[in-house]
């Protein structure tokens, strides 16, 4: 099964799209993993994307869809595939259709207002990079890892995650409705625990099998 994951920032696509591949089988294919990956070969398309890293400017649609493209190419994706986050925006949807046979989308939806407060709560380590949620802290301000001064992110503080919030509406919204009317969209709630979110989404996906 081939399968779509779209949300906004903080959902927790990532994490679900792991736990199907470990138990499902379902390749998990995030973009950021794929840009990663390139960048590391130092391949065609890596080159290409360092390019325009280097220069401070984000990697373009196009090299992203190829990307996507000679990943699905490769033989471990045969058996069924999670699309993490990919596609974006409407014209991604449309460039992936030519060449991906899609089964099922799943968007997982939760409050903004949850999702301000969840990304709001993390709190990094410089020193160690750990990530911690200020919810399992006992001192919102040093490490549990390494005893450095925990920070919060730029891209954690409130008004950055609305503007993020704000921004993914604007592009995904006319993807979503595009799906919807395919008939192939369902709408996840993910209001629960790690686990209680995977379960409502392995429903989805044996019942559409």
């Amino acid at each position: 099964m081939n399968v779509i994951l779209l949300g906004p920032p903080g959902v927790g696509k990532g994490t679900l799209a792991s736990i199907a591949q470990e138990r499902l089988g379902l390749v998990q294919i995030s973009t950021g993993g794929m840009l990663r990956r390139h960048l590391r070969l130092g391949d065609e398309l890596g080159i290409i994307a360092k390019a325009y890293i280097d220069d401070g400017e984000l990697v373009p649609d196009s090299v992203i869809i190829d990307m996507v493209k000679e990943r699905l190419r490769e033989e471990d994706t045969q058996g069924g595939y999670i699309l993490d986050g990919f596609p974006r925006t409407l014209y991604q949807a449309e460039e992936l259709a030519k060449f991906a046979d899609i089964d099922l989308i799943i968007d997982l939806e939760l409050e903004h207002e949850a999702i301000i407060r969840r990304l709001s709560g993390r709190r990094a380590c410089l020193s160690c990079n750990g990530t911690f949620h200020i919810s399992m802290l006992q001192d919102e301000t040093t490490c549990p890892t390494c005893g450095h001064r925990l920070e919060q992110r730029k891209d954690d503080l409130p008004e950055t995650i609305a503007h993020r919030l704000e921004v993914y509406e604007e592009q995904t919204a006319p993807l979503i409705e595009l799906y919807r009317k395919k008939g192939n969209l369902v709408v996840v709630e993910v209001d629960g625990t790690v686990e209680e979110n995977y379960q409502k989404m392995l429903k989805v996906i044996e019942e559409n099998q």
